[in-house]
């Protein structure tokens, strides 16, 4: 990866920190946008779940549940989620630098796993990047396990290991947050 790449990187979670500032002051949520945000935050962490329950970091390639339909989908309910904040926030402005945001970021950050995944599994990984398609999910994705990767069905022992629950408690209390604002301020 290319020393600016690295850079960016290294910004990425500060940046992210100032977007939550920015967040709290831009938001303008109302009652509507604050429930139709909800139901599309739902279905990100819906996503999030069954890939957490199916991932396995560092052990072996996850290639069952969601994994047969997108090699991201993390990202791809991470992108579900933030998706419905911005329609619960109601901020063109906060859309648009989130949306900025998340291309920078997650295209440089899929690229370097897609990298280290393909050193430490080789030609498996070939075949599965090969059929399954990078982030939007397809349906005609899902064939059979690539050969050396287990198939394997969702663990809600592996999804609690992956700490999953967290990005539910954190999307609540963004919820809150923007119905206290709504109400309140």
């Amino acid at each position: 990866m290319s020393a600016a790449a690295d850079a960016a990187m290294r910004w990425r979670v500060r940046l992210g920190y100032l977007l939550v500032f920015f967040f709290a002051w831009l938001a303008r949520p109302s009652g509507p946008s604050i429930l139709a945000g909800s139901a599309i935050a739902a279905a990100g962490l819906a996503v999030r779940a069954a890939a957490a329950g199916h991932l396995r970091k560092h052990e072996e390639l996850a290639t069952s549940g969601p994994y047969a339909y997108t090699r991201n989908p993390l990202y791809f309910g991470s992108a579900l989620l933030v998706t419905g904040m911005m329609v619960a926030a109601r901020s063109w402005i906060l859309a648009a630098l989130l949306a900025l945001y998340f291309a920078v970021f997650y295209i440089l950050v899929m690229r370097r796993e897609e990298a280290e995944l393909r050193a430490g599994y080789g030609a498996v990984y070939e075949e599965y990047a090969a059929r399954v398609p990078l982030f939007f999910p397809s349906p005609a994705a899902n064939q059979p396990a690539t050969a050396g990767s287990a198939p394997r069905g969702f663990s809600r022992e592996q999804y609690l290991r992956n700490r999953e629950w967290q990005a539910a408690a954190g999307t609540l209390l963004v919820i809150l947050f923007l119905w206290m604002k709504w109400k309140f301020f």
